[in-house]
C-alpha cells in the first residue's frame, strides 16, 4: 500500500463497556439507555434477538424477555474511550479521534521503526485493546480513510479486514452507495437517478462526470474509493462549528417555574463548560422548552460581550423566563444554544468593560474546570442549578443510577471510580 490507514470501531461500545465493568454480563443481552426509556446501545446478543436502537422499554422486553437494561454511564464510556485512544497512540502519533468509539490512524512508514508489517501493527493494536479494555473492536486496514471504514464494518464483531488496491472491487461490488461513509440520502438519490447503486458503480464512474455532477467532498470520496488518498488524518481536537447545544429531558414532566429555571441553568453551565474546553465564547444565546406534547417555545438574546461564563447568561435568562415559561404547560425538556462563537482569547471587551471583574471570573472558572476534571463535572456549580443537582432527572423505573455511582469506596468520587482494572486479566 502507498498509504496504510486503519479505522478502529468499537463493537456495541456502550454495552461492551458495561460488560467489561461487570463480566457477569458477558454473553447476555445488554441494553443501555434505561434513563431515556429507549435503547441507545445494545450488545450483539441483544441485536440477535431483535433489539434495535430507539426501541422503547416495553418493546425491548417483548422481543427479549431476558434483557439486562441499564442506565447509561457516559463518564465510564468517556474514560474507556480515552484509554482506547492512548493505546492506539503507542504505535503512531497520527490519530484522528472521530468519535467516542472510533478513530482513524495512519500507519504509513511505521513498519520499519517497529519491525512489523502494517497488518501486524494493526493486529497488535486490536489485541492490546481487547486485552486491556476487555471490549471488542473491529478494524479495517486500507490505502484510504473511506476504504478503511468499509473494512471495519465488513466483519463485526471483532473483525480485522485488509483491503488492498487489487481487492477493492471485491469489497465494493455489493456495497450500497448510501452505505459509503459521507454519502447521505439526497446524494444517493441523485446517484440512483444516474444508474449508480453500488460503491463499485461509483468507483467506476468517469472522473470528469463526477467532477461535473458532484461537489468537491464527493469527488474526494470517489478518489478514496479508487485507492487514492484524498482525505488527511485530522489530529486536531474537533471544535464546535457554529453553535453549541445542550438539551436535558426529564420525567415526570413539570409545570413548576423554579424547576424549569434550574434545568435551564444546568444547560447553560454544561454549554459553557464545553465552550471553555474549546477556547470559545458566545455572543448569542437561545433558550427553549419542549412540552409534553412536543411543542417548542424559545427566546433568543444578544449578549453585550462574548462570554463562556454562565453567570451573565443566567442573568439574561432571569429577565426572559416569564416570556418563555407558561404555567399552563407541562414541560418535558429544556435546552440552550450558544451561537455566534468566537475565540475566547480574542473576545472584545465593551469600551468600559470591567477588566478586573473579567480577570477574576477567568481565574474562578479555571479553578472550577480543574476541580471538575479531577473530581467530575459539576463538583462546583452555580446556586440556580441547585434544585436540578439535588433532584433525580428521572422517576420510576427510569430513575436507576449507573452501578458505579452506588459502589464508591470511602473518600472516592464518581469520576475516580471506574469499576474496571486498567489491565484486564487474561
Amino acid at each position: 500500500m502507498t498509504h496504510a490507514i486503519i479505522h478502529i470501531d468499537g463493537d456495541a461500545f456502550f454495552a461492551s463497556c458495561e460488560q467489561a465493568r461487570n463480566p457477569a454480563l458477558k454473553g447476555r443481552p445488554v441494553i443501555t439507555g434505561k434513563e431515556r426509556g429507549i435503547a441507545s446501545s445494545m450488545s450483539y446478543e441483544a441485536k440477535r434477538k431483535g433489539v434495535t436502537r430507539g426501541m422503547r422499554l416495553f418493546e425491548i422486553l417483548r422481543a427479549c424477555p431476558d434483557a439486562v437494561i441499564l442506565p447509561s454511564d457516559y463518564e465510564l464510556y468517556s474514560i474507556i474511550s480515552q484509554r482506547f485512544m492512548t493505546i492506539v497512540r503507542r504505535y503512531t502519533s497520527v490519530v484522528e479521534e472521530y468519535g467516542i468509539d472510533e478513530c482513524f490512524a495512519d500507519l504509513t512508514g511505521m513498519d520499519k521503526p517497529l519491525g512489523l508489517s502494517c497488518e501486524e501493527i494493526g493486529r497488535r493494536i486490536q489485541a492490546d485493546l481487547i486485552r486491556e479494555l476487555d471490549c471488542s473492536f473491529s478494524v479495517g486496514l486500507a490505502p484510504t480513510k473511506v476504504l478503511a471504514k468499509v473494512g471495519s464494518k465488513w466483519e463485526k464483531p471483532n473483525g480485522f479486514t485488509v483491503i488492498e488496491e487489487r481487492t477493492i472491487p471485491r469489497f465494493l461490488r455489493e456495497l450500497p452507495i448510501e452505505s459509503v461513509w459521507g454519502i447521505g440520502g439526497q446524494t444517493a438519490g441523485l446517484l440512483h437517478r444516474h444508474g449508480i447503486f453500488t460503491a463499485l458503480d461509483f468507483m467506476n464512474a468517469r472522473e470528469g462526470w463526477v467532477r461535473d455532477t458532484l461537489t468537491k467532498p464527493f469527488v474526494e470520496i470517489w478518489h478514496e474509493l479508487n485507492g487514492q488518498a484524498a482525505l488527511a488524518i485530522d489530529c486536531e481536537e474537533k471544535r464546535p462549528q457554529g453553535s453549541i447545544q445542550k438539551v436535558k429531558t426529564f420525567t415526570p414532566p413539570s409545570d413548576k417555574r423554579d424547576h424549569i429555571f434550574s434545568q435551564l441553568s444546568r444547560n447553560i453551565e454544561n454549554a459553557c463548560i464545553r465552550a471553555r474546553r474549546h477556547g470559545l465564547a458566545a455572543r448569542e444565546v437561545t433558550f427553549f422548552l419542549r412540552t409534553q406534547d412536543f411543542r417548542h417555545f424559545g427566546v433568543r438574546a444578544q449578549l453585550s460581550r462574548a462570554t463562556a461564563f454562565p453567570n451573565k447568561m443566567i442573568n439574561v435568562l432571569e429577565g426572559m423566563i416569564d416570556e418563555l415559561f407558561h404555567s399552563r404547560n407541562l414541560y418535558r425538556a429544556t435546552g440552550v444554544v450558544l451561537s455566534k462563537l468566537t475565540d475566547e482569547a480574542s473576545a472584545q471587551l465593551d469600551l468600559f468593560g470591567d477588566h478586573l471583574g473579567i480577570e477574576k471570573m477567568t481565574r474562578l472558572y479555571n479553578s472550577v474546570d480543574t476541580l471538575d476534571q479531577k473530581f467530575g463535572k459539576h463538583t462546583v456549580f452555580v446556586g440556580s442549578s441547585f434544585k436540578t443537582e439535588n433532584t433525580p432527572q428521572f422517576a420510576g423505573v427510569r430513575a436507576d443510577r449507573p452501578w458505579r455511582e452506588g459502589h464508591l469506596l470511602q473518600g472516592e468520587t464518581i469520576r475516580q471510580h471506574i469499576g474496571i482494572p486498567i489491565f484486564s486479566p487474561t
